[in-house]
């Protein structure tokens, strides 16, 4: 068996929403900045995307609903509504297939706290998804903010993961007076910072300390961190019981790099074999290819056997 941790879908109702939201100037900035992702060849249309899976039998996803994130465009009354009829429909895509799909992802109202906590216990509790996915930061607001410290509460007392998904986008400025990241560079190196920078902030502000059995899965193998981990050790600016790279190796991470094996194997050289994910970004990422390079991976096959599909299962309480 195969499971894609870390996959991406627009449910189509959801979908039509926001669309609908954006045409009546609600989402003033949707159409220049995220429609795109709405015509990726399968991530709303299921027939096209299972054309796609069909490339490997047997695949099964783990399926997060891809931007924008709510709390950078709506209210936090509108992002509620849409966050119950994208985990709702969500829910019931995952039950409908259990054959494509091994699990989802709750999408959360992260401008209103409460709304939040409520929507997580009713997505593990009533929906049946096994986690939930959050940015790099929220709004601006980095990940160890005193505000998000009940979620983390919240996820640990569940005993399921948070997904982390970068949240710096183009229009972005990398420099002071530009309007927006040019040549793409938010997605090229911006995205592995962010999740880098996010990881670190959690780390050395003891929020892993505090809440010892809290679990992250971060997306594309952990940003940068495994190949400055050197440099980050040296460099400790805290005053908790372990090293800023002990905090780090909690992290579980996906092999969502483009079939790069020396990526992979500076992430598993950090991380460790049980912190790895079969994961892919799909559909933006290629099942294919990523497949490929696990294959073609000079590993031991029960190490390849825990990345594919061990370690996801155990991570997820899946049957």
């Amino acid at each position: 068996m195969v499971i894609d941790a870390y996959s991406h879908i627009i449910p189509p109702k959801y979908a039509a929403a926001l669309e609908k939201m954006a045409a009546s100037g609600k989402i003033s900035a949707f159409n220049s900045l995220y429609s795109g992702e709405f015509h990726v060849k399968g991530m709303i249309n299921l027939e096209e995307r299972f054309k796609l899976m069909d490339n490997i039998p047997g695949i099964r996803n783990v399926v997060s609903v891809t931007g924008p994130f709510l709390e950078n465009v709506v209210g936090p009354a509108d992002a509620i509504d849409l966050a119950r009829l994208a985990n709702d429909e969500l829910a019931e895509i995952v039950a409908r297939y259990p054959e494509r799909f091994a699990a989802g992802l709750a999408f959360l109202p992260l401008n209103d706290i409460d709304a939040t906590l409520i929507e997580i216990d009713r997505s593990i509790k009533d929906l049946k998804l096994r986690g939930i996915e959050i940015g790099t930061d929220v709004a601006g607001k980095p990940l160890d903010s005193p505000e998000f410290m009940p979620i983390y509460e919240k996820m640990e007392q569940h005993d399921l993961p948070i997904y982390i998904h970068p949240s710096k986008n183009n229009f972005f400025p990398d420099y002071p007076g530009e309007t927006g990241s040019k040549y793409n560079l938010s997605g090229a190196i911006g995205w592995p910072h962010a999740t880098s920078l996010a990881m670190l902030r959690l780390s050395c502000s003891g929020v892993l300390e505090k809440y010892p059995k809290l679990k992250f899965v971060t997306h594309h193998a952990g940003g940068t961190v495994p190949h400055l981990a050197k440099r980050i050790e040296g460099t400790d600016r805290h005053q908790l019981p372990k090293t800023t790279t002990d905090y780090l190796r909690l992290f579980y991470n996906d092999t969502a790099v483009q079939g790069n094996i020396p990526n992979l194997n500076t992430a598993v050289s950090f991380f460790g074999t049980g912190h790895i994910l079969f994961g892919t970004d799909f559909p933006f990422g290629n099942e294919v290819e990523a497949l490929h390079a696990i294959d073609n991976w000079d590993i031991p096959a029960a190490q390849k056997k825990q990345i594919l599909e061990d370690n996801v299962k155990v991570l997820l309480h899946l049957e």
